[in-house]
């Protein structure tokens, strides 16, 4: 037998979880008033961006509304519009942080369908090619090559390039209106 030397998952074993006297871990994390200890990396009005605690990879992200709702038609036309948009942000947020080759985007509805908090979420997943080894099929164990904290300052690094208009893409649009308007003339 061949021993396999992890000696960087003793930092994951050893993070701390979520207070296990949450009873409603996706409205209390976002109560704490610490995004670092929640491990939220984006927030929006209507939603936010969080790393899943226990992922399939590094990166694996949760898109939730901050209204508790078990079921997708129970979001109101807004928050549906803004769980989409923080969606659509994680994906551009893992693609320049971490540059996966795919993702894996979804619901888990209902216990039955894997469901384990009864708070609507979606789960954002990258992907690389070769990521799948026989440690999860036979050993009943994921190898994550990156602690939480680690994945969340790699990825809140990136936030704010993404949320804020480059000085060039702000020049561009300035130098669009005033072309469209000289053209009206």
């Amino acid at each position: 037998m061949q021993q396999l030397h992890a000696y960087w998952r003793m930092e994951y074993i050893e993070a701390p979880r979520y207070p296990a006297r949450m009873k409603r871990p996706f409205s209390e994390l976002p109560a704490l008033g610490d995004d670092r200890a929640a491990l939220i990396v984006h927030r929006s009005k209507h939603a936010y961006l969080i790393l899943n605690r226990f992922p399939y990879n590094p990166g694996h992200l949760l898109a939730v509304p901050f209204r508790e709702v078990t079921e997708i038609e129970n979001l109101t036309p807004t928050e549906s519009a803004a769980l989409m948009a923080e969606i659509i942000f994680a994906k551009r947020l893992l693609a320049a942080a971490l540059n996966p080759d795919g993702f894996n985007v979804g619901f888990n509805l209902g216990s039955s369908a894997g469901g384990s908090i009864p708070h609507l979420h979606a789960h954002i997943v990258p992907r690389w090619n070769g990521d799948t080894n026989f440690m999860p099929v036979i050993g009943q164990t994921r190898t994550l090559p990156q602690s939480l904290d680690a994945t969340w300052e790699r990825l809140s690094a990136v936030v704010p390039t993404l949320t804020k208009p480059s000085r060039a893409r702000r020049k561009s649009k300035s130098a669009n209106r005033k072309s469209k308007i000289q053209n009206r003339k």
